[in-house]
């Protein structure tokens, strides 16, 4: 996983730098509060670099190097009220990137779900779900991060880091020179050191996970590790897995003592170098008259090394919002990947035209299909049926066959390969998809409710229902007889997925849904294959009341639950073999449906 991450991670190009920043589109409106960030961190970084002067200043006052113009409390007047100005900065500084960051970011997040949402269904068949996740939540906080911490505080390190060495320049050349010929280089390498070490640290934690893995596994699966009398070789691979967590721990451990050597040999001995030639200035220039230009007084060294100290702090700070910037420019990638693919209404080769209400008669024709994920398996293979206006039809055969398949297509989640599909006459990919959907309700076999109330998901067939619509739905679908013996009634909370409720009080909510959704076309895929015999017939009467009056297309396994549809199509390695209603099917001795039916019916 580590390997995968360190491919993945972007560089910082150019073009790439380029792209991240069209991401600021999101921050445009709030534009003026980010100049005004900006323009406060300016002052407030430039008002820092006033104290190492002034704490020199003051030991030049407390030893009399300087003339008596100025004395300790008018300095410390002066500390005051700058401390009380870069207070005053530092707030309203916060103020205003926080606002650009939390309604930027906001905005972002926003954009980023409206579009997932939007996207084809192939999308979500080639993604994993906790990929995108991570993009509407990880990735974004590191956006986040960008626009509130990391961009303010690398602007602000490399303005005192330019200041800092233009100060130290002024104070005096030669000092600066012998500064800056030492102290960034040690500063530079302390930082590749610590790279490596943390690289060797990352190692270590590698191996403790596969140990940990090793443990958690040997732990789960005891009864089998006990079954098979493997106790033994368990102990062995684990002892082998802690003997290599040993050995990085040792390499890393060797890491951080050379890296310890080096902070104290280079980077101190760099620092006290410049003290001593610090002092050595001193020194010299302390027989100069007080007030002689261009004279190096103690307060001149404690400045000097104050700034010097600031200055490393800003090298070594620069280093780690820059692996900052760099992980928030390659989360701008991933999110401009998802904003910038077609949404399902943009991926339409033509706009079509608003559906009205269908009548509900449905032709296939020759249709081919693969899915874009398995391009190669051929699930469709020139399926014809037709489907007359208000005719309940059902769709039968073995898993794989390809009927919820037809369903999709029918949905246009998914577009052919070849033949067409018409409705009412015209084909189905002439209407505009958001009109043409709405004539459609589908009931699953797996329902998915939503963890807020029962009113709220039967609400989701028609939002915009009145209260005496919902209750007339939730009595169609058999719903009203257990929702009114909840304490809450129609506000009781069904948890996340509906996991508070069973499997047949599920089924009719999701036939109450669509009730109130009064579609023209309903689609039943296998709605009451994993009930019970009594939810089955609660649940069927709701079902047979909801076909009433309108074309019913029905995916079943259980065939007695499809004895009085109008046809029966059967299905089978892609291809319609066989239609006909029940009974004439049944009476086909070697028919596909047939065999089908003795199976079931003899079990």
């Amino acid at each position: 996983m580590q390997k995968e991450e360190q491919k993945s991670r972007p560089k910082l190009t150019r073009e790439s730098l380029r792209e991240a920043l069209k991401i600021f589109v999101y921050i445009r409106p709030y534009r003026a509060q980010f100049i005004f960030g900006l323009v406060l961190l300016f002052f407030g970084s430039t008002v820092f670099l006033v104290f190492p002067a002034l704490i020199g200043r003051s030991l030049d006052v407390a030893q009399g190097n300087i003339p008596q113009d100025i004395d300790l409390p008018k300095i410390g007047v002066w500390l005051v009220l700058i401390l009380v100005f870069q207070g005053i900065v530092s707030y309203l500084r916060v103020m205003m990137f926080a606002q650009v960051s939390e309604r930027g970011t906001a905005d972002i997040r926003v954009a980023l779900y409206r579009r997932l949402i939007s996207l084809p269904i192939v999308f979500f068949e080639k993604s994993r779900v906790g990929e995108l996740v991570s993009r509407l939540t990880n990735d974004v906080e590191k956006l986040y991060n960008a626009f509130y911490f990391v961009l303010a505080e690398f602007l602000r390190q490399i303005i005192i880091l330019v200041g800092g060495i233009g100060v130290l320049w002024w104070m005096s050349h030669r000092l600066a020179f012998v500064m800056l010929a030492t102290f960034p280089v040690i500063v530079i390498g302390a930082m590749v050191f610590g790279r490596w070490v943390r690289k060797l640290s990352k190692q270590r934690q590698d191996k403790l996970g596969d140990t940990n893995t090793i443990l958690d596994e040997t732990l789960q699966s005891i009864h089998a590790v006990k079954a098979f009398t493997n106790e033994l070789f368990e102990s062995k691979r684990y002892g082998r897995s802690n003997s290599e967590v040993v050995q990085v721990s040792m390499r890393y451990a060797k890491g951080r003592a050379v890296f310890a050597v080096f902070i104290i040999t280079m980077l101190f001995g760099a620092l006290f170098f410049v003290i001593l030639y610090g002092m050595h200035m001193v020194q010299i220039d302390a027989a100069l008259p007080v007030g002689t230009p261009g004279k190096f007084t103690g307060g001149d060294l404690i400045a000097f090394i104050t700034y010097t100290a600031v200055i490393g702090g800003s090298i070594a700070s620069l280093g780690n919002f820059y692996t900052e910037l760099v992980g928030a420019v390659g989360a701008t990638e991933r999110i401009r990947e998802i904003l910038k693919s077609p949404s399902e209404a943009e991926d339409r080769t033509r706009s079509g035209v608003v559906a009205g209400r269908f009548r509900g008669n449905i032709s296939f024709e020759q249709i081919q299909f693969s899915y874009p994920t398995r391009a190669d398996v051929e699930v469709l293979k020139g399926v014809s049926l037709n489907i007359p206006s208000g005719k309940k039809v059902a769709i039968v055969g073995q898993s794989g066959a390809g009927k919820s398949t037809i369903m999709q297509l029918l949905l246009q989640f998914h577009f052919p390969l070849g033949g067409k599909i018409q409705l009412d006459g015209k084909d189905i990919y002439d209407y505009e998809l958001e009109s043409y959907r709405q004539n459609f309700a589908i009931v699953p076999q797996e329902v998915i409710l939503f963890g807020g109330t029962i009113r709220e998901n039967i609400l989701y067939g028609k939002p915009d229902a009145t209260e005496a619509e919902i209750e007339s739905a939730a009595r169609q679908a058999n719903t009203w007889d257990f929702i009114s013996l909840f304490p809450e009634g129609l506000d009781t909370v069904v948890g996340e997925r509906g996991i508070k409720l069973s499997g047949g009080q599920r089924q009719r909510i999701a036939i109450a849904r669509a009730i109130l959704r009064d579609p023209s076309i309903l689609l039943l895929d296998e709605a009451t294959s994993s009930l019970d015999a009594e939810s089955e017939k609660v649940v069927q009467e709701a079902l047979n009341r909801l076909m009433e009056g309108r074309t019913s297309i029905i995916i079943a396994h259980r065939l007695a639950t499809i004895r009085e549809v109008d046809c029966i199509y059967v299905l089978e390695n892609g291809h319609i073999v066989e239609q006909g209603t029940h009974d004439e099917l049944s009476a086909k001795i070697d028919g596909a449906y047939s065999s089908l039916a003795k199976l079931q019916f003899e079990s």
